[in-house]
This record gives structure tokens, sequence and C-alpha cells, in this order.
């Protein structure tokens, strides 16, 4: 006959479970949300400034519910996966308005400025060519090719990563090390055109690496994807 006392503590032990993974979901939730509002804004590059606190507060959140003992997300993970979709959308969103919204007002503002202050790519023959957008060497090549492969399998690569899912970490391994592919091709292709791309704008070789060093940032991640134990992601 089992004792009431040692059923009693069980079932408090279970309620007690319950309520750790319930607050700890809500925990998470509340920071995901900030978090998803945050890279939403700063996905789109122009409204990033608007973006930075609610990200932020995002993170603190996570960081708060971490410190008090409940059962969230990694946040190394959290900022990886949340930094990869935010560069991908970014790429995506601001190459997508040059290749198909070159003609709209805010393309021809936004773009034709960019050029005009780091990318003469972007100011030099502009809406010139029979596709419209920017006519530097070989940049529509990039903007097709890494805008219907790399940058959409690195949003969907990141939002698996996330969820802490096996597939999420797998493909973002791989489409890390593409980006490695990316930038060492861009840089190249840069550099061979620099009498069109660093001709007559506002600040040249310094500007471009001041925003393009920012994009080496995914590569850091590497070192952690191929250590960190896979046991944590689920099929």
């Amino acid at each position: 006959m089992r004792a009431p006392g040692r059923s009693g503590a069980g079932s408090d032990r279970a309620l007690g479970l319950d309520e750790h993974a319930e607050r700890s979901s809500v925990a998470q939730r509340q920071a995901d949300r900030w978090l998803i509002c945050g890279s939403l804004l700063i996905g789109t590059a122009a409204l990033g400034v608007f973006g930075l606190p609610l990200f932020l507060r995002g993170v603190w959140l996570q960081r708060r519910a971490a410190r008090q003992g409940l059962s969230v997300r990694p946040v190394i993970i959290t900022l990886i996966g949340y930094l990869v979709i935010i560069d991908a959308a970014i790429n995506t969103v601001g190459w997508a308005l040059d290749l198909v919204g070159n003609h709209t007002l805010l393309g021809r503002v936004l773009l034709v400025g960019w050029g005009n202050m780091f990318d003469a790519g972007y100011f030099w023959h502009y809406n010139e060519l029979w596709v419209g957008g920017a006519a530097g060497p070989g940049e529509k090549g990039w903007e097709v090719g890494l805008i219907l492969t790399v940058f959409t399998m690195r949003i969907a690569a990141g939002i698996g990563f996330l969820q802490m899912k096996r597939w999420g970490h797998q493909w973002l391994i791989v489409t890390c090390w593409m980006g490695v592919v990316i930038w060492i091709g861009y840089v190249f292709n840069m550099t061979m055109y620099a009498d069109v791309r660093f001709a007559g704008v506002v600040l040249p070789v310094i500007g471009w690496w001041l925003y393009d060093i920012f994009y080496i940032t995914p590569f850091l991640a590497i070192p952690y994807l191929h250590t960190v134990n896979r046991e944590i992601f689920s099929d």
C-alpha cells in the first residue's frame, strides 16, 4: 500500500514541473515577440533604428528568464538565429528593391543615395540596363543568384535553428559556409571593378568596409555550429 504522503509529494512535483514548463513557455514567447518585431524592422534596413531597441528588449527578457531559472532557449542560439535571419533579410530587401523596384521613388532615392555615398555601382548608369537598377559589373548576377538561393535558405535555416530543429542546425552550417564563398567573391568583384565602384563617392573604400565588415558576422558562428552538442536539437 502506497503511503499517502509520497503520493502527494509526487503530485506536487508533477504540478511544479508543469508550472515551470508553462512559465518557461510564456517567457520564451514574450521574448520572441519583441525579437521578431525588432528583426522585422531591422530587416528592412531603413527602419533598423526603430527595430534595434525592440530587439535588445527581447534579448534582455530572455536573459532575465534564464537568470530566473526558467527553461528558455540558450541566448547564444537566439542571437545566432535572429542575426542570421536579419542579415539575410537586409540583403534580400535591399537587392529586391534594386531588382524589381528600381523605378520607384523609394528605390531611386535610397539606392542612388547609397551609390553616391558608398558604392558607385548603384550610381553609375543607374536604370540604364534592360533590367534596370544598379549597373555595377556583376551586381545583377549576385542579386538574382543569391536572392533565389542562399538568402532564402538562410532565413529558413535560421527559423529552424531557433525552433531547435536538427535540420535548422545542419542547414545553418551549410549556408554559413556558402556565406564565406559569397563574401570572398563579392570582395574580389568590388576590387576588380574598383574604378567603377569607388570613383567619385563620398566614402569610398573606408566607407565600404564600415558596412561590409558586418557581413562577416555569420562566419563567426561557424566554430560554434561545429562544436555545439547536437543532441540539444530535435528531429
